[in-house]
């Protein structure tokens, strides 16, 4: 993709699943890249010789954030474009209190992204770059009882939004929705018997990471990308006709419950008390 070659790229949570396959596509497209992990390391691409650096940082930590950035600008000689793809998942009813793993997905998800790219705008605006942001399809269709991730990522849009209406002249903003993509990220949900089967259907992350290279390289920056064409739609549904996304959310969740889907998960005591009581 002759479009990167020579690009300037810095990606957050490089070592995870997406950022992994990030950094190698870039690579191979011919931009340099730094990676930011919570743990410094390296990332060999196969077929090449050089491997992508990752600089360690906690990106919930507001003083580290800004001297990493600056070190990875240093070390690129610039920045053409940001990837805010750190996030962290996990169960969270809404029904229930705001808890450290809500804290720490409105940290992660939301707060570091805004911290990461506050730190960059500098190098992007004079190179006039691009911010692209992983966020979810559950920013425009919520799921229950993962009330954080939504919120969060509902969140990041909105920040995503007011960034390109001050900074859009210079620097391109674009906001990425996958869905569901086997990783690490789901583990915790599916430990608490909230597995997503049934709900989302699953897509390969070279799908993802197909629709970030195209917002990367884009004539102009799009505003939002879908992933796959059903994501397109949910994308269109949860924009244009949100009781018509709930309604069909609803009926999936209740089939669920109905078929002791739930059963094993006590997050979900809460919906099957009430299902039963809207059903019996």
């Amino acid at each position: 993709m002759s479009a990167l070659r020579g690009r300037r790229v810095l990606v957050t949570g490089a070592s995870g699943t997406f950022g992994r396959h990030l950094c190698a596509a870039f690579t191979v497209a011919g931009a340099r890249v730094v990676g930011v992990d919570r743990e410094p390391g390296t990332l060999d691409v196969e077929g090449r010789a050089d491997a992508v650096p990752v600089l360690g940082c906690d990106l919930t930590d507001p003083a580290a954030v800004a001297p990493t950035v600056a070190a990875a600008v240093d070390r690129l000689g610039g920045l053409d474009l940001l990837v805010n793809n750190a996030g962290v998942g996990g169960p969270a009813p809404a029904e229930l209190a705001p808890d450290e793993v809500v804290r720490r997905q409105l940290e992660v998800n939301l707060l570091a992204a805004w911290r990461t790219t506050a730190a960059a705008l500098p190098a992007l605006e004079a190179a006039r770059g691009r911010v692209v942001f992983v966020a979810s399809r559950m920013a425009l269709m919520p799921l229950p009882l993962a009330a954080a991730y939504g919120v969060s990522k509902r969140a990041l849009v909105a920040y995503a939004d007011a960034l390109r209406h001050e900074v859009g002249t210079h620097v391109g903003v674009s906001v990425v929705y996958p869905s569901m993509v086997a990783s690490p990220i789901h583990d915790s949900t599916a430990d608490a018997g909230l597995s997503l089967r049934g709900v989302s259907r699953p897509e390969p992350v070279q799908g993802v990471v197909a629709a970030i290279l195209r917002a990367a390289t884009a004539r102009r920056a799009p505003r939002d990308v879908a992933t796959t064409r059903r994501g397109c739609l949910e994308l269109a549904l949860g924009r244009h006709a949100p009781a018509l996304a709930d309604r069909l959310v609803r009926r999936t969740v209740a089939a669920r419950i109905a078929a002791g889907d739930l059963d094993a998960a006590p997050l979900a005591a809460g919906m099957r008390r009430r299902h039963r009581d809207t059903t019996g």
